[in-house]
């Protein structure tokens, strides 16, 4: 885990993003507003969360399916950023 303690800065504003917009949520049921503005909120927190998980599977990829440290051949580095692009299409 190494490789989140780098980046621990950077992940925790993203979570606390996600908490500001999961709040939204809440204080736009508690005010009643209008499905679509609850919608576009929820939809958002969503994308927020698929971004951040993401970047971390493409770094669990990156440090411990595929060790980015070490030597590789050229069919394993291309199959590691092969995996990384369909998770992130996934989560688009």
């Amino acid at each position: 885990m190494a490789h989140t303690i780098k980046e621990k800065k950077k992940l925790l504003h993203r979570a606390r993003r996600i908490r500001g917009q999961v709040e939204a949520i809440e204080r736009a049921l508690e005010e009643e507003q209008e499905c679509s503005v609850i919608l576009q909120t929820i939809a958002a927190c969503r994308g927020a969360i698929n971004g951040l998980m993401a970047e971390l599977i493409e770094d669990h990829i990156n440090h411990h399916v595929f060790d980015i440290r070490r030597k590789s051949t050229p069919a394993q580095h291309g199959a590691a950023r092969e995996l990384i692009e369909v998770v992130n299409r996934y989560f688009k």
